[in-house]
């Protein structure tokens, strides 16, 4: 239990072994660490426990979006000889159902569950006010350690008349009561996509404008897959776009774009917000702590310290990659390096990503676009998704893996898009941490017929079977029998 003392009628003393500013995915994988080890600690959280990817995130958004698979299925029902009818869509049930997906998760990230686990949760704004003491509310925590994991907020790009319209962003869009006739997407990202999709399968008109192209990081390729898919079912995209006014016109919203040096204005009755996210750091007070920070966030070493040595930062306020399973990573990381004196690195070239529409998008790695830039000797495997059994018995045959390997056949990345990709990159996320070859994961005994079975297909690719004799175990030599 953390020692505690008044300073005054207002104020409370907490003596700890550390301190967690933030309950997102990053601050609870500390907290759950340490109150593991019986060690004293502090979480601090201002806004709603679980931060981000439970509130406005990763849950309800793939609950949004398992809402529009959900509709989905039954208009393809027929391609199954199964006859079903589509009578209508409910916005109160599809929006009860995304808070109710929310409400069943959230008792998990609570912060009645983390003072179980002996944590102090204290509901109030963090600020340091030097270099191992904050004040938090009636709180003035001193800790041997801080863990600074407050996340990112949604980036809102300088528009005219944004301002005064009422748009939306991902953590205000599912408190709608009613499902949008025409939402108008800024930003073709994961978030955008994602409720691109999702959002037209449940019955909306969608357009989804992008300044340069959709899903930019990932790999064209693949993306090319993803973008006939949306476009197929009727959501209008529109890349190379630039908005250049927004206003409020009654019920409605118009958006004038620039697209091919020619002006255009689309009205819709939603604007959604997705041009990225922007780290959390407003009134911290970092610089009494001696914390170094940009634009971009609080800055670490690769062992996730920052310029004080008694303060890591963790998750997406670090700036890179804003994923909340690479929150956790770093959570496990930072700890062990501040608590246990170990040397380890974020492990960025194993990071794996999703863009959970239909088909999915996943990459690890690098792209072949930037194996390239970096001077690799790139070979680049494909099995397409109509050549693997699974695929076709269930009727996805849209896409395909990629792998990226070098002239040695060490993998350098790895992109899916297609059916359950998330499920199926993590083979390949696995290859690149364990620092596994190609050829081993020929020699992976799959499951058939399962979409995962396609790893092993594209793996065999690189060189045939014969690299697989060097996995196989030499028979013992043998003296020969005793001749009579």
């Amino acid at each position: 239990m953390p020692s505690s003392r008044s300073r005054s009628t207002r104020e409370t003393v907490l003596d700890v072994d550390v301190c967690a500013i933030g309950s997102g995915s990053g601050g609870l994988c500390v907290t759950s660490i340490a109150t593991a080890t019986r060690m004293s600690c502090v979480l601090i959280e201002r806004a709603a426990m679980g931060g981000d990817c439970l509130n406005g995130g990763c849950v309800p958004s793939k609950a949004l979006l398992a809402a529009g698979n959900a509709a989905a299925a039954v208009r393809r029902a027929r391609e199954f000889g199964v006859q079903a009818t589509l009578r209508g869509i409910s916005s109160a049930q599809v929006y009860r159902h995304v808070r109710e997906i929310v409400a069943t998760i959230a008792p998990h990230d609570s912060q009645e569950t983390y003072e179980g686990y002996g944590a102090t949760v204290i509901r109030e704004d963090a600020r340091f006010v030097g270099p191992r003491e904050l004040v938090a509310g009636p709180y003035r925590v001193r800790a041997k350690w801080f863990f600074i994991a407050t996340g990112a907020r949604p980036a809102i790009p300088p528009i005219p008349g944004l301002e005064s319209a009422a748009y939306l962003t991902n953590e205000t869009i599912f408190e709608l009561k009613s499902l949008p006739r025409h939402l108008v997407i800024v930003g073709a990202g994961p978030i955008g996509v994602e409720m691109a999709q999702a959002h037209r399968r449940l019955g909306a008109k969608v357009t989804l404008i992008e300044q340069a192209t959709m899903l930019p990081a990932e790999d064209p390729e693949l993306v090319l897959h993803l973008r006939g898919v949306l476009s197929a079912e009727g959501v209008e995209i529109v890349e190379h776009a630039t908005v250049v006014g927004v206003a409020a016109q009654s019920n409605r919203v118009a958006v004038t774009m620039s697209s091919g040096g020619k002006p255009r204005v689309v009205r819709g009755s939603h604007l959604l917000v997705a041009t990225g996210r922007k780290t959390e750091v407003a009134g911290l007070g970092l610089e009494h702590a001696g914390v170094e920070y940009s634009a971009r966030g609080v800055t670490v070493d690769r062992h996730l310290r920052t310029t004080n040595p008694h303060v890591y930062a963790v998750g997406d306020v670090v700036g890179v990659g804003q994923l909340s399973h690479l929150a956790v990573h770093h959570g496990c990381v930072a700890f062990a390096n501040a608590v246990h004196g170990a040397d380890a690195e974020v492990a960025n070239d194993a990071v794996p990503r999703v863009v959970y529409t239909d088909p999915e998008l996943a990459q690890v790695g690098l792209t072949e676009r930037e194996a390239r830039e970096a001077q690799h000797e790139v070979h680049a495997l494909r099995r397409s998704y109509d050549m693997n059994d699974r695929a076709v018995t269930d009727r996805v045959p849209v896409g395909g893996v990629k792998v990226v390997v070098d002239a040695a056949g060490r993998i350098l990345g790895a992109g899916i898009v297609g059916a359950h990709a998330g499920e199926v990159i993590q083979t390949w996320a696995l290859a690149i941490r364990a620092g596994l070859d190609v050829q081993a994961v020929a020699g992976l005994i799959a499951p058939y017929p399962t979409i995962g079975y396609s790893n092993r297909q594209v793996a065999e690719s690189f060189a045939g079977p014969v690299p697989l004799i060097k996995y196989w175990p030499r028979r013992k030599s043998r003296k020969p029998a005793p001749q009579n």
